[in-house]
């Protein structure tokens, strides 16, 4: 085990290891490598190799395969993607460029879900990574401790032939305090995960990795590009309010929930509100924890305000402000806040044990409970899938959250078939609008499109019902009307 003490106190650098400039640790990056990044929810990204790639892209042929843990940062998806550097991207994009260079097929794009990404790339299923560029705070023979991110950075580590490590003087070694890493046997002799609680620790700070791999260590001092949450507005507030309204109801009504109850809440500015609108209500007296993949600055209010008594993460997607909180007092957070590797925080198994209540938003859904949370009119990615598929599938309860409406109020959010299914109708127990909560546990189907029309936007449920009743007149379980399904508005 490697102490915290060294972790805290020690050198972030020692002297025996391979220093290098970003320069000469990109020239050990093959024109046609595949490359495994760390980061995820956008921080905890390597930052000045992937930049030093891109500077060099003129003179060299570079069309690399990258595959980072969910969202990584600008310096590949913006300056990487931009030089044409990057062939292909699994399994996650957050920027306008990688959505582009995606959507104009210039870049190789798949979507994949976060729980078994670890295990697809650690056994050659999906890439075989030649060298993996991760962001740490510290790094010694043979570990290194994680920056505000873990992800999928224990398994591409083991499974890179070579490995460079960036040592990010702007990041507090004190993250450490906040690490759990485990790294689970292969299957068919994989042990149960032994988390029984978010806030319980199992395993130690430090991701291990084979010292005879490290190729160069990259000295950085630069932060994370912070999240800019926009302001709730009342659409948010609305939802917000229709949301913990359920929430109360499931707490005296569902055992589970009751006991413990036990929310994820996906990323993004509607997540951020709605973790937001928890502080000072009825709720966080009801000893909320949280168990999902991102910290974000709302979750912190709680955190402050003792609504909360633990939260579980692979990530700390933070605002400057809330860097600056948390970076400032780490140890008023390390005792209630871990970060796991995601394929522990995504576990199906922990999400099933743990009761979690799963609050994730959308593209768009449809009359009968389909979700779309990728693609726009079925064809123009967006982001990417997520971990949102580990929760909704997993979890006690899902809860699917989205405005009502699209655009400037134009285009309705509910239709009648979506264009593009993330998310099936058997994974949606309940949709949230600005006008109110459709439970679809327990109906038909004909009963589902009934209470999604009745949270649609008031505008476009007259269409909407006039459809329901066109496809009702034919015979079948599902009531469609094929002929104009993405035609429906009269």
């Amino acid at each position: 085990m490697t102490a915290l003490s060294t972790l805290l106190d020690g050198e972030r650098v020692p002297p025996d290891l391979p220093e290098r400039s970003a320069a000469a640790a990109a020239e050990i990056v093959a024109d046609d490598a595949t490359l495994a990044a760390s980061g995820f929810g956008s921080v905890g990204y390597p930052k000045a190799t992937p930049e030093a790639l891109a500077a060099a892209a003129d003179d060299r042929s570079l069309s690399l395969t990258v595959v980072s843990g969910g969202s990584t940062g600008p310096p590949i998806d913006t300056t990487l993607v931009e030089t044409g550097a990057v062939a292909r991207r699994f399994p996650y994009q957050a920027t306008p460029e990688a959505r582009r260079a995606a959507n104009e097929l210039t870049m190789g794009f798949a979507d994949r879900g976060i729980a078994g990404l670890s295990d697809e790339v650690r056994f050659g299923r999906l890439v075989d990574p030649d060298v993996a560029v991760v962001e740490a705070v510290a790094v010694g023979d043979g570990w290194l401790a994680p920056s505000t991110s873990i992800g999928q950075t224990p398994a591409y580590v083991r499974a890179a032939d070579e490995l460079i490590v960036e040592v990010n003087a702007a990041q507090p070694r004190a993250l450490a305090r906040f690490h759990d890493v485990v790294v689970r046997d292969p299957p068919p002799n994989r042990e149960p995960l032994a988390v029984t609680a978010p806030g319980e620790r199992v395993g130690e700070p430090v991701v291990r990795f084979d010292p005879a791999k490290l190729r160069a260590v990259v000295r950085t001092d630069r932060r994370d590009d912070p999240y800019e949450f926009r302001d709730p507005t009342a659409t948010d507030r609305a939802i917000a309010d229709h949301l913990l309204e359920f929430l109360e109801t499931e707490i005296r009504r569902d055992p589970v929930v009751g006991a413990a109850p036990t929310l994820q809440f996906g990323v993004g500015s509607l997540g951020n509100a709605l973790m937001g609108a928890l502080s000072g209500s009825p709720l966080a007296d009801a000893g909320l924890r949280y168990y999902g993949e991102v910290i974000q600055d709302g979750l912190l209010d709680l955190l402050d305000e003792g609504g909360l008594s633990a939260a579980s993460a692979t990530s700390l997607a933070l605002s400057e402000a809330g860097q600056d909180r948390l970076f400032a007092e780490p140890e008023r957070y390390a005792d209630r806040v871990v970060l796991r590797p995601s394929d522990v925080s995504n576990a199906p198994a922990l999400i099933d044990r743990l009761g979690v209540v799963a609050v994730n938003s959308a593209v768009g859904v449809d009359i009968y409970g389909h979700v779309n949370s990728t693609h726009v009119r079925g064809s123009r990615l967006l982001n990417g899938v997520g971990g949102s598929v580990d929760f909704n599938r997993n979890a006690h309860c899902t809860v699917v959250a989205l405005p009502s409406t699209a655009g400037d109020g134009d285009l309705s959010t509910v239709v009648p078939m979506a264009t593009h299914v993330d998310h099936t109708e058997h994974d949606t127990d309940v949709i949230v609008t600005e006008h109110g909560v459709a439970d679809l546990r327990g109906t038909t189907p004909t009963e589902r499109a009934e209470r999604v029309i009745a949270v649609a936007d008031p505008a476009f449920r007259a269409d909407l019902r006039r459809y329901l009743d066109r496809a009702r007149k034919a015979t079948g379980h599902v009531p469609h009307d094929l002929e104009r399904a993405f035609d429906w508005q009269t």
